[in-house]
């Protein structure tokens, strides 16, 4: 724990002006972003008696080891570089909103030449026009299918469009009058832009226009005895209204305003958004965050913006903001919204009336979001906790292994053989730090010499990575510390200097515990791997697939943990995780493997000339075994590139017949077994095949 007094910078170094702050711990990594106006102020309140702050900044100003500062001209520069910095090193003691959903979209794709109506999930795209988001997908759907009466805009994929395109056939929904089936040029791409632009007009709470349209149309048909088209404008105002009854109108209609109420305590916070839209509300979301430092509602409402609009531009940025609270100062966040709208934005707290009606509606969401929340975590940390406890008691550690790595081998008959690393950090997998390996130091199927080499290389990156930050507590670099630096596969990349740039790199972390998918030769292999590397604060065991064993490193007999046991189910979630990521890498290597062949290596034959060659001997082993005179016989095959083709084949023979391990049969070349390639494919069942992977 660091001693503030070590690193506060002397009097008068630090700006009396608006500017951005960053706290590093001894590692050079950012563990908390600020911005101020004035940085003299703000920085000084840090630096006073400890017992005079608030528990969580105590722990990140005795975490940090150093300050650093950039003065910037204006408070809403201030704020923009801020945003960035957290986006950028999203530093431990920042305000994080968790988002425990992907809030579904309703989205026309207006980049594309014929708009297509959508639901979507996840990043906006550049072009995408956006409406929600909404709490369930197929409360988009139905909205959707109601409208398409009216609109009929494109729905289907290109896959689909392309398809009806060939055929000259439109789907169903052409058909039935739900799309104006431009696939098939009843519509050109210009008037279905229109439709598409009037569905959006629709979306953005535009409806009281289309729907006088459409009943002057009505009375019309019906005044000219057109009883039919009349019948159809009917139930077409009848579609509209009943998607517009989906929304309740909340406010005037004209308005356009999202609310943010917050609920908190002393730990965390819930905020909930209410998106309305021509006095409707059309869509809700919501985040829980912990309060990492003591912060004020005003703050918290100016991180919610900062994550809310940060990426936004233009209407998606909407004219009037209500918040429970103002951030300190206003002004710098109303011109920084107002910038990312395009004109002014209001920034306010309801007074009176139905806008303070209905925040109170948000702020009772929020209240229960944070008792809800509260109640799942407290119930998943206790599950965890004990899921911990029981590992470290039953493997004799000193504390909980708040961080395990496992580590499993997978190959196919001793080919294209892997290894994956995935980290559970407090019971829960961080998929962010998942890595995985080529076995390359040795050819054919050794699971112990796998293991030892994979648990060699990513302790090797380890002890590298904490020669760089100094973390050496005498100051001494271990032979066996050199490596060449590697790639997230596992592979030696050139090396050379390392940008300072405040993020964790790859393997910089070590885990509590290393958890192998195996037995004891695996957890032998791998306790031998960290004893020549000189680590010995590193526990490692193993857990057996067949009766579900811990095997601990010079122990005769396994440790049984209880059937029930919450730290046996989350050791088999850890090791099924390990082997699920393995086996899918080695699934992707294989199919690439096959779609390769030796013929790729001629210089100077094309894809064409490739299937010509296969096509004419039927198969790539009658291809090996033909003369050169032969296959001169192809046409376009020159002689120089027949002798070309002939060496490039005769390299890549194989030495023996491949044989199926689970029949002992001789897998031989057949016309029927070829990939694209023209390489053998393995035979049998999937489920013969699996049966093969390890």
């Amino acid at each position: 724990m660091a001693d503030p007094s070590s690193y506060r910078p002397k009097p008068g170094e630090i700006p009396d002006s608006p500017g951005v702050y960053r706290f590093r711990d001894e590692h050079r990594r950012v563990i908390y972003v600020g911005k101020a106006k004035s940085l003299r102020q703000r920085l000084a309140n840090y630096f006073q008696d400890l017992a005079g702050l608030h528990p969580r900044t105590r722990s990140m100003v005795t975490t940090a080891a150093s300050v650093e500062w950039t003065v910037v001209s204006t408070e809403v520069e201030a704020l923009q570089l801020e945003y960035s910095w957290i986006k950028e090193y999203d530093p431990r003691f920042n305000v994080k909103y968790r988002d425990d959903k992907s809030y579904p979209y309703l989205a026309v794709t207006m980049n594309e030449e014929y708009p297509r109506v959508q639901v979507m999930r996840g990043h906006k795209k550049k072009g995408v026009r956006y409406f929600g988001p909404y709490a369930h997908a197929w409360a988009i759907r139905d909205t959707v299918d109601l409208l398409l009466r009216v609109f009929p805009v494109r729905t289907c994929s290109a896959g689909v469009f392309k398809n009806a395109a060939r055929t000259g056939r439109p789907c169903l929904l052409g058909y039935i009058g739900k799309c104006s089936a431009p696939c098939v040029d009843r519509v050109s791409a210009e008037e279905h832009r229109e439709l598409a632009e009037e569905f959006c007009d629709f979306m953005t709470g535009r409806t009281n226009t289309y729907i006088r349209r459409l009943e002057k149309q009505m009375a019309e048909a019906a005044d000219e005895m057109e009883y039919e088209r009349a019948a159809r404008l009917r139930d077409d105002i009848g579609a509209l209204k009943k998607a517009m009854e989906k929304n309740a109108v909340v406010l005037a209609d004209a308005t356009d305003a999202d609310l943010i109420a917050v609920a908190e305590d002393e730990l965390e916070a819930a905020v909930q958004i209410f998106h309305v839209r021509g006095g409707r509300v059309r869509g809700q979301r919501g985040w829980v965050t912990d309060k990492v430092e003591e912060i004020t509602t005003g703050a918290l409402v100016e991180h919610a913006l900062q994550q809310l609009y940060g990426e936004e531009t233009g209407d998606a940025v909407p004219k009037e903001v209500l918040v429970p609270a103002l951030p300190d100062p206003v002004e710098p966040v109303q011109e920084w919204l107002a910038g990312r709208r395009g004109s002014g934005v209001s920034l306010r707290i309801p007074q009176r009336g139905d806008k303070k009606a209905l925040m109170e509606t948000v702020e009772r969401n929020a209240q229960q979001a944070l008792v809800l929340h509260k109640t799942k975590r407290a119930s998943d940390l206790t599950t965890r906790s004990r899921a911990l406890e029981e590992i470290a008691d039953a493997l004799d550690l000193d504390s909980a292994p708040l961080r395990v790595e496992c580590y499993d081998i997978s190959h196919l008959q001793g080919d294209d053989v892997v290894a994956s690393m995935v980290v559970f950090e407090d019971g829960l997998a961080r998929k962010s730090e998942y890595r995985r390996f080529q076995i390359k130091g040795f050819a054919g199927q050794d699971d112990v010499r796998s293991m030892h080499e994979v648990i060699t290389r990513r302790f090797r990156r380890y002890l590298a990575e904490k020669e760089k930050t100094g973390e050496w507590t005498d100051g001494e670099n271990p032979e066996n510390a050199e490596t060449p630096e590697m790639d997230r596969n596992g592979e030696i990349v050139a090396t050379g200097p390392t940008e300072d740039d405040g993020r964790p790199k790859k393997f910089a972390y070590p885990p509590q515990l290393v958890v192998v998918d195996g037995g004891a030769p695996q957890v032998a292999a791998a306790r031998r791997a960290l004893d020549e590397l000189g680590i010995d604060d590193i526990a490692v065991c193993g857990l057996a697939k067949r009766l579900e064993e811990v095997w601990l490193p010079g122990d005769d007999d396994p440790v049984i943990l209880p059937r029930t046991s919450e730290g046996l189910y989350l050791l088999q979630r850890v090791r099924d995780e390990a082997h699920r990521f393995a086996i899918t890498y080695q699934r992707a290597k294989r199919s690439k493997r096959f779609r390769s062949s030796p013929l790729d290596d001629v210089p100077g034959l094309g894809e064409t000339r490739k299937q010509a060659l296969l096509k004419h001997f039927g198969s790539l082993k009658k291809l090996r075994s033909a003369t050169i005179d032969q296959i001169c016989e192809v046409p376009g095959i020159g002689r120089k590139t027949a002798e070309t083709i002939a060496v490039a084949l005769a390299r890549s023979a194989p030495a023996a017949p491949a044989v199926n391990t689970a029949t002992g049969e001789i897998m031989e070349e057949e016309p029927g077994t070829m990939g694209s390639s023209g390489e053998p494919v393995a035979t049998g069942t999937p489920d013969e095949r699996r049966g093969q992977e390890t």
